[in-house]
């Protein structure tokens, strides 16, 4: 199965999310980009691709301290920017960035531990992916609009294990659907 290690926003925060994102779908050549459904916003910890099922466990169990040794800390969605010339469009974070950098190399340390290959590792930016396109577009309107967005803070009170489901039928604009497979608590340890 396909994995990953997430921070999902809540309710609220997505809902101010999906207002600013409208606006975006106004600018022009917005029909140009694949835009990210709502249910596939989050802000990816660490990417772990094709999981055999048998590690799945071990991988859960060290996640679980991972999350047991972070804080809680305060978040929002903000600002935004763009990856790849112009193929991907991102809203980014605001708020104790530090834990969010630190809860993502706990999730990476945690796939290593498991036995799973990271690959290359970067310096993690926190974003969550709001469009993406094949060709290279001016997303300069898009960063720009979002560079005055903030939406409301929350605590991240856990740290979730998502099984991404690839589109299968071919559908153009079909979703990946996103589906928890853990969640633990921050902090929990005491």
């Amino acid at each position: 199965m396909r994995l990953f290690a997430a921070v999902l926003p809540p309710a609220e925060a997505v809902s101010d999310l999906a207002a600013e994102v409208a606006l975006l779908k106004s600018l022009p050549g917005a029909d140009r980009l694949r835009w990210t459904g709502r249910p596939g916003w989050h802000f990816t910890l660490a990417f772990y691709g094709e999981v055999d099922d048998t590690v799945v466990p071990g991988l859960s169990a060290r996640l679980e301290r991972a999350a047991h040794r972070s804080a809680p800390f305060p978040l929002a969605v903000g600002g935004g920017g763009q990856f790849g010339r112009g193929r991907a469009l991102w809203a980014g974070a605001e708020g104790d960035l530090a834990a969010m950098r630190l809860l993502a190399g706990r999730s990476e340390a945690a796939a290593r531990r498991a036995g799973l290959g990271t690959g290359e590792h970067r310096r993690y930016r926190a974003h969550l992916t709001l469009a993406r396109s094949r060709d290279a577009v001016d997303m300069t309107p898009y960063v720009e609009a979002l560079a005055g967005f903030t939406g409301p803070a929350w605590t991240v009170g856990e740290l979730v294990l998502v099984r991404s489901n690839p589109p299968r039928s071919g559908t153009p604009g079909e979703q990946p659907r996103y589906d928890p497979v853990g969640r633990w608590p921050l902090g929990a340890a005491g």
